[in-house]
């Protein structure tokens, strides 16, 4: 377990050992936190829900006042994660500061983001979640882009795969230890700028 995982678990308990009263609010987070951890080591299907307690250095009964099953617990945890990646990265359009903005999401929460990129599309269950989120990624990809490939069919074909290949990279790059994080970004956008030119008139 990382350090800040190790810390969590020490501040969740309070006297003899015992998981300490917490808001419901802030108790749900608190999960969602050790879940995603959890979940991005073993994926879904090998983690349990005691192995999220256990992370989460709570009981079972606890865990399940706020989820009552395995599925709804990765669902939000999921969620959670597109949704503070739609946050930074904002939503309606692609710009200079995109790639920037990606590269920062996914250092800030490495966990999440193999989750949504990497784990979930494994999964039938939640298929309709990472569905939604590359066809939402292919779309902004597909207005920023035909303004600079002429070819309509050339431009549906760089806007599907600009995201697979800023996706990829990123986690190329978490896997890789994160080399030289101050120029991450521009040396991914060198990677999507080729497909951007590979797609232009010849």
């Amino acid at each position: 377990m990382d350090v800040a995982g190790r810390a969590e678990r020490r501040a969740a308990r309070g006297p003899a050992g015992q998981a300490r009263r917490m808001p419901r609010a802030e108790r749900r987070a608190q999960i969602l936190d050790a879940a995603t951890r959890a979940f991005a080591r073993g994926g879904f299907a090998a983690t349990g829900l005691d192995d999220v307690a256990a992370e989460a250095a709570i009981s079972r009964v606890i865990l399940y006042r706020h989820f009552e099953s395995k599925s709804e617990l990765y669902r939000a945890v999921l969620d959670r994660a597109r949704t503070h990646l739609i946050e930074q990265v904002g939503a309606d359009n692609f710009t200079e500061y995109s790639i920037p903005a990606f590269v920062r999401a996914a250092s800030a929460d490495p966990a999440g983001f193999r989750l949504l990129f990497r784990h979930a599309v494994r999964e039938p269950e939640f298929r309709d979640l990472t569905d939604s989120l590359a066809a939402y990624s292919t779309e902004v990809a597909h207005r920023h882009l035909t303004a600079l490939i002429p070819d309509e069919d050339w431009a549906q074909w760089a806007a599907r795969l600009v995201p697979t290949v800023a996706i990829e990279a990123v986690i190329a790059w978490l896997d890789a230890g994160r080399p030289e994080p101050d120029r991450a970004a521009e040396r991914i956008a060198d990677a999507v700028h080729g497909v951007i030119d590979a797609a232009q008139p010849r």
